[in-house]
């Protein structure tokens, strides 16, 4: 993605459009018919002051980092830090858990590293933690469909597949039967060991399904985060992560309130399926993706949180000034 590091010409007129008619700079750049306010953020490794401040001058309001050999002193001693700079640790990225690993004790090791994720996101003052249950299912390629040709069934009561294409699934029966694990396997440990820990350190489990072909359409992992019917499981969408099987106004649709937090990015989609991966990520407002549509979905659902950019290539001052358009509906 190394794309050029000064705004282009869309990005400058439509700066000067907000300009014009006095939208706010920064993370106040609110577009007067929307109804929630969201603040800016980007993904970094671990919390300096000196990593804060430079985010806070370029106009972010906090920053999402990792739990890794964190404790929870050391995470608390990052929030104070953070707090005296005006900027907040509003989430914590752990990422892949392979709760469907065949051996018990590799589960439970993941299992062990989550919970302790989960305390040092208390510490950091987090509201959440992404998680991704499960890696990628150990078939081949040609046993999973490619994304253009997912067509979905499933039961709603279990959230298993029934079927991922029109016509003949057969040669998809690995991939299915990988699929419904999976769920089981994430369904059991997160209820059993993972939601009473959410409870005592009041930080939501935030469930992402990146590009580990699960869950890959949107009813079906609305569904899934749905199903375990707790305020401590929710969901964390990457609005840039799933074009290639629906377009993110689709998935913001079916989530609805089940959204916790949103990961911005872009894709541009190749249309003419060259592509095995159905297209590219560039970095927002240059790709497929209708940000006004996306700014009108998330202001219907009610969410008022952070849009925490995950990319990297542009300066902080770009980056901060396309989150501005993305906010304010341009």
């Amino acid at each position: 993605m190394n794309l050029p590091l000064q705004l282009d010409r869309r990005d400058f007129l439509a700066a000067s459009a907000a300009a014009g008619v006095g939208l706010l700079a920064g993370s106040r750049a609110q577009a007067a018919p929307f109804k929630t306010k969201l603040y800016k953020a980007m993904t970094l490794g671990a919390p300096t002051e000196a990593l804060l401040q430079s985010h806070k001058e370029a106009g972010f309001d906090g920053m999402e980092t990792n739990a890794w050999g964190v404790s929870p002193d050391k995470a608390a001693k990052a929030r104070e830090m953070a707090e005296k700079i005006g900027m907040k640790l509003h989430c914590v990225l752990y990422g892949w858990a392979d709760f469907d690993a065949p051996d018990a004790a590799v589960v439970a090791k993941y299992v062990d590293n989550v919970q302790t994720a989960l305390r040092a996101c208390e510490g950091y003052g987090a509201s959440a933690l992404l998680l991704v249950p499960c890696q990628a299912p150990p078939v081949k390629n040609d046993q999973i469909p490619k994304p253009w040709d997912f067509n979905i069934e499933f039961d709603e009561a279990s959230g298993h597949v029934t079927r991922v294409v029109k016509g003949d699934n057969s040669p998809y029966a690995a991939y299915i039967k990988a699929q419904n694990l999976a769920t089981d396997a994430s369904r059991r440990v997160i209820e059993e060991k993972l939601i009473p820990v959410a409870e005592k350190t009041g930080v939501v489990i935030a469930l992402e399904n990146v590009w580990n072909h699960l869950w890959v359409k949107p009813k079906l992992f609305a569904n899934f985060v749905a199903s375990f019917k707790n305020r401590w499981v929710k969901a964390y969408f990457d609005i840039g992560n799933h074009v290639r099987y629906a377009m993110p106004e689709e998935w913001i649709r079916a989530l609805g309130k089940l959204t916790v937090k949103y990961h911005v990015k872009d894709f541009k989609l190749d249309p003419t399926h060259t592509n095995p991966q159905g297209g590219s990520f560039v970095h927002p407002r240059d790709g497929s993706i209708n940000w006004p549509l996306v700014r009108e979905e998330i202001d219907k659902t009610g969410y008022n949180d952070f849009l925490t950019i995950e990319d990297g290539g542009l300066s902080l001052a770009a980056f901060s000034q396309r989150l501005d358009l993305i906010i304010a509906g341009k």
